[in-house]
């Protein structure tokens, strides 16, 4: 493999030699921490391809709304997995696991270094873990099927709806150790494991449990010497930094994209209608569509009509965006848009959350680069200074010496014990449920439990000195 080094190209140093394992960098961090612009600056300095690692980056359309890099800033560099599956389809992590595998060997054959990029953590994870549901699920049940002929198949939750019950009561009564896992509103998870049960016949929990939860998500048997890198930013800057964006994008014709898709009986838990940005308009195209809309042939109209009634409505909606007015339409308006920003910021800090705890829980070594100067006064030397180069010399490192059990933090016993069933309660923050001593941990260690447990200490010291001071009662 050659690497670019101020212009010219050396050989790297045993890449891929004596049964080594072929390396592989991994650009992490939350949305809005520059991963994609750090990815396509490092082609400058090493022979790269791109692997996208987005999960709604992944589909076709809504480029404004994902973020897509449009291809005149891709510099030439090569980008893979980027807008290539139908919107309509769910592209599971074990899709992508595959889909990227196939990808990383022939960039390898090239001579180049495969560069996973993106914020979809559990993507990365499938890609590095030993350990998927549907992997452990034929080595614990030996492939077998409690409904014949759909071996290797998979169940159809859609077509399957009618016969069976998909949700949160039935996987509790299937299997009432996965369902207390699981969120009852997490539709996904829901769906894949009563997928797997009724493909398999195999309890997910049992998966688990005991010697398949060992190697869970443990990076350092990955098939692949990876190189993990964080583009990171204190959040405060973050949050202004992501709702400018979202500015940004409603000027670039966010709203023209999602009306384009738009449709009243869209499933939200499924394919790209699950992106952040296209649930929380629906409300105002319910009030400002009318009804019948001009998004179909049954209007009525001709093809070129209907395309004008379109357009009219796209006009519309644009000076509803730049009105003062404070009509019902505008006022939705206004709360869509500022739904988008809080759930991007809650993705921030989500996506955070998980990097942390692939770090304490799983035991991956991360490199952080720190974006925060950037993201706060533009300065093109800031981002060189703190991001590129710090980049730069990590891989290089990584390259002529790095390895697998270097990169990788080792294991403990208290990694691989991981208690990720047991179920704990916090009253004092309204009955909140939690999932694994690691959640619960974390919830205890977070500023506002400990913001709500002051206050109730307080409140019961006050009624205790309340109590003291009443008189004795005849």
């Amino acid at each position: 493999m050659a690497i670019v080094n101020g212009g010219t190209r050396t050989v790297s140093a045993n890449l891929n030699m004596g049964g080594e394992k072929p390396k592989v960098v991994v650009i992490m961090g939350p949305t809005g921490s520059g991963k994609s612009r750090l990815a396509i600056d490092l082609a400058s300095y090493f022979p790269v391809e791109i692997i996208n690692a987005d999960s709604m980056q992944v589909y076709r359309g809504l480029d404004v709304l994902t973020n897509k890099v449009p291809p005149e800033d891709q510099n030439g560099v090569p980008h893979h997995l980027l807008g290539t599956v139908s919107p309509d389809v769910e592209f599971t992590a074990k899709d992508f696991r595959n889909s990227a595998v196939h990808v990383i060997d022939g960039i390898i054959s090239r001579g180049c270094l495969p560069m996973i990029v993106g914020g979809t953590n559990y993507y990365i994870q499938a890609l590095v873990s030993p350990f998927l549901l549907d992997d452990s699920a034929e080595n614990v049940g030996g492939g077998c099927s409690i409904y014949p002929g759909d071996e290797g198949l998979g169940v159809d939750l859609d077509e399957c709806r009618d016969g069976l019950k998909y949700d949160h009561n039935h996987l509790k009564e299937i299997d009432p150790v996965s369902a207390n896992r699981i969120h009852p509103n997490n539709h996904r998870k829901i769906n894949q494991y009563l997928s797997l049960y009724y493909r398999t016949g195999v309890l997910p929990s049992t998966l688990f449990q005991g010697k398949a939860a060992e190697n869970w998500g443990q990076a350092d048997s990955f098939k692949y010497d990876c190189c993990l890198i964080c583009v990171d930013a204190s959040v405060p800057q973050l949050d202004e930094h992501v709702d400018s964006r979202v500015d940004i994008m409603m000027a670039a014709g966010l709203l023209d994209e999602v009306y384009d898709i738009y449709n009243p009986n869209a499933n939200y838990t499924r394919g790209l209608c699950q992106a952040i940005g296209v649930r929380e308009f629906e409300e105002f195209f319910r009030c400002y569509i009318p009804e019948g809309g001009c998004k179909k042939e049954s209007a009525g109209l001709s093809p070129k009509n209907l395309m004008e009634c379109n357009e009219i409505l796209k006009e519309n909606m644009r000076s509803i965006l730049t009105s003062p007015c404070d009509g019902q339409p505008s006022l939705l308006l206004k709360e869509a848009v500022d739904n988008v920003k809080l759930n991007t910021r809650r993705l921030v800090r989500r996506q955070r959350r998980q990097l942390k705890r692939l770090e304490t829980l799983f035991g991956w070594k991360i490199h952080y680069v720190d974006s925060t100067e950037y993201i706060t006064c533009k300065v093109e030397d800031s981002w060189t200074a703190h991001v590129v180069e710090p980049a730069v010399q990590i891989i290089r490192s990584f390259l002529t010496d790095g390895s697998a059990t270097e990169t990788m933090k080792p294991h403990s016993s208290e990694l691989i014990k991981k208690d990720l069933w047991t179920q704990y309660i916090c009253q004092a923050c309204g009955n909140k449920v939690l999932r694994g001593a690691h959640e619960w941990e974390q919830h205890n260690q977070g500023r506002t439990h400990r913001k709500r447990m002051y206050r109730l200490r307080k409140k019961c010291e006050g009624l205790s000195l309340l109590h003291q001071k009443l008189p004795p009662q005849e």
